[in-house]
């Protein structure tokens, strides 16, 4: 989500030492030495879910799991029954989901689907996990090896930094999305190829594929690294040493960006149309802009799970703990100025131009990460900002503001990449100084694993196939408390029937963005967090959360009944043992309170309680 140089003799400095090429067994040894160490971390941040991947959750984002793993099910589904990968009935029955106006990660579900039927949408979640943290770290290593033309030790520590800095390591409580950093670095190469002469049309074909593929996974990253680029290459070519250098790219790069818009939009064409015009697509998001945003103080503060919090450091200037996304802290907040400073005193003309260029995108996306309004130690100051006027454009309306902050991992890594590579050219006094405290600034932002918590394991009733005894196929089944993102527990159980690829059952609700009104024709609904609730699931809700238990009247079940019908429901069954978020626990006996107030005794099948719904009829009579 950020740029780099290109790599012209022009614009760039040259390697540290042009003379000397590594031997090609060198340079494998350091490719896989950085391989291993990434791997290696990525399984050390998510290893609370690798000790048992079906009964642990993480525990700061339950619901984005459970959404992310009925996503992996649904690729399942999709590929044994010919589904739309778009739009789903199989959730918010009756009127259900639109999936490309959520974050599908269509590419992941295909590609994963063989995973995904064998073990289980649970291992398919932490793989990729996995995965996305490690090949991010590889991707920007090879990266800044290639376009920065620096040495395999000052592109290694500098993609470890993208791959693990604290707004990605926030982002792995539970983002399949933004997890994968390696989006950035793979369509930016290609960007940045796209100058090539006589090679117009072959990277315009693969940057268009490029686009595709990182809109299929992280349409919202796709679109600040739009913006990075379009900044970046806007500043760079207007710089007075490379200005010619751009002008005889111009057409060039005009010729490769026309295949590229072709290419891409006709493999993103239906998902473009879903996502924009298809139905139950929405205005914004369920997301506040005003309070999504990026603390001016977080980008002095130190992340929940990092070394320093291990030391009382930590702060919770974040909306959640998901949504750190800079929390660099005051030492490396210092040290890249400091870098900046030197990098541009030592630089030649075309690579000053360059430093201009990733500066100015750095301090944009700075900018804009601050959102509308300023904010200072949890506190909105009455001081209007750029990202106000944008607020209500297309897909900036979509956007959350603090998310802006991730492009500044990229920004600091070019710098780290390039000091390290003139460090050793230093003077000693200046290299033990820098060495010590770049030290210093990693130490203290150094990951700690994901906070995980227990869950409740799928019911035999669902994992044997007893609930296709009482529902019709493709009818309407749903656990209690109704699916949501604090208690996603009948979502996931939905994803681990898809991922068999045989009968399946829909639910009603759900954890998912979709409009605030069904059935409003002509204009788009604000967006919002799940169904529009109704009484009935709204009672288990407050349930399950709180404990309370209201004394329900004739009134309640009369409404019940017709929200029963409305959602189509054919049986309703309740688990021993239900899962909040946070290590919240969940007040069952509530639940089983209400239900039995509004549908009477239930039965016992295999390991639930289950009440049979026959539509039209008041349950509570029977």
């Amino acid at each position: 989500m950020s740029v780099a140089a290109p790599a012209p003799a022009a614009s760039a400095d040259p390697p540290s030492d042009p003379a000397v090429s590594p031997p090609r067994s060198r340079r494998w040894r350091a490719h896989l030495t950085l391989v291993v160490l990434a791997l290696g971390l990525a399984v050390y941040v998510t290893s609370g879910l690798w000790r048992d991947p079906y009964r642990q959750v993480l525990s700061d984002n339950v619901g984005d799991q459970a959404w992310f793993e009925w996503l992996l099910g649904y690729g399942v589904y999709m590929l044994s029954h010919g589904a739309d990968p778009y739009f789903t009935h199989l959730m918010n029955a009756p009127v259900g989901v639109n999936l490309a106006a959520n974050t599908s990660i269509t590419v992941y579900t295909v590609v994963f689907a063989p995973l995904t039927y064998l073990a289980g949408p649970q291992v398919t979640f932490v793989t990729i996990l996995t995965l996305n943290l490690a090949v991010s770290a590889v991707a920007w290593y090879m990266f800044f090896l290639r376009w920065l033309a620096v040495r395999p030790f000052a592109a290694g520590l500098a993609g470890l930094f993208c791959g693990f800095a604290p707004g990605f390591v926030a982002h792995a409580n539970g983002h399949l999305n933004w997890s994968a950093g390696w989006v950035a670095p793979f369509v930016l190469w290609r960007v940045m190829k796209l100058r090539e002469e006589g090679r117009w049309l072959r990277n315009g074909l693969l940057l268009g594929l490029s686009l595709a593929i990182g809109f299929s996974i992280a349409p919202e990253g796709l679109f600040y690294v739009a913006i990075a680029s379009a900044v970046f290459i806007g500043v760079w070519s207007l710089a007075r040493p490379v200005r010619d250098e751009a002008k005889a790219a111009f057409r060039t790069v005009v010729k490769a960006l026309g295949v590229a818009a072709t290419i891409a939009g006709a493999l993103l064409a239906y998902p473009l149309y879903m996502h924009f015009a298809g139905p139950q697509t929405f205005s914004g998001t369920g997301f506040n802009q005003r309070f999504f945003v990026e603390d001016l103080a977080a980008y002095l503060s130190f992340p929940s799970r990092s070394i320093a919090a291990l030391l009382g450091l930590g702060t919770e200037l974040g909306p959640n703990r998901t949504e750190e996304t800079s929390f660099f802290g005051v030492p490396l907040i210092l040290f890249m100025i400091v870098a900046f400073r030197i990098l541009w005193t030592r630089a030649e003309p075309g690579r000053r131009a360059t430093l201009r260029a990733v500066g100015v995108t750095g301090l944009v996306f700075l900018v804009f990460s601050w959102g509308p309004r300023l904010n200072w130690m949890d506190a909105e100051l009455p001081l209007p900002l750029p990202y106000a006027a944008l607020a209500h454009l297309p897909l900036f309306d979509s956007a959350l503001p603090l998310r802006f902050a991730l492009a500044l991992v990229g920004v600091f890594g070019i710098l780290l990449a390039l000091l390290l590579d003139q460090l050793p050219r230093f003077p000693r006094n200046q290299k033990i100084a820098l060495s010590a405290s770049l030290a210093l600034s990693l130490t203290l932002i150094f990951p700690l694993p994901v906070r995980v918590q227990q869950r409740s394991a799928e019911p035999a009733f669902i994992a044997n196939g007893t609930w296709q005894q009482y529902v019709t196929d493709n009818g309407v089944l749903t656990a209690l408390p109704f699916a949501l993102n604090v208690h996603a527990d009948g979502q996931r159980w939905q994803a681990y029937t898809m991922a068999r690829g045989g009968a399946q059952f829909r639910i009603p609700d759900g954890y998912f963005l979709g409009p605030m009104k069904h059935g409003v024709q002509g204009r788009k609904e604000m967006g919002q967090i799940g169904a529009p609730p109704r009484a009935t699931d709204w009672l288990f809700t407050r349930a399950a959360l709180y404990g309370y238990v209201p004394r329900l009247t004739n009134a309640d079940r009369e409404q019940a009944r017709a929200d029963l019908a409305y959602w189509g429901v054919e049986a309703i069954f309740l688990a021993d043992e239900i899962t909040g978020s946070d290590h919240k626990i969940l007040f069952r006996e509530a639940v089983l309170t209400t239900a039995i107030q509004l549908f009477g005794q239930p039965e016992r099948v295999d390991d639930v309680l289950l009440w049979r719904i026959r539509p039209g009829v008041d349950p509570v009579s029977r």
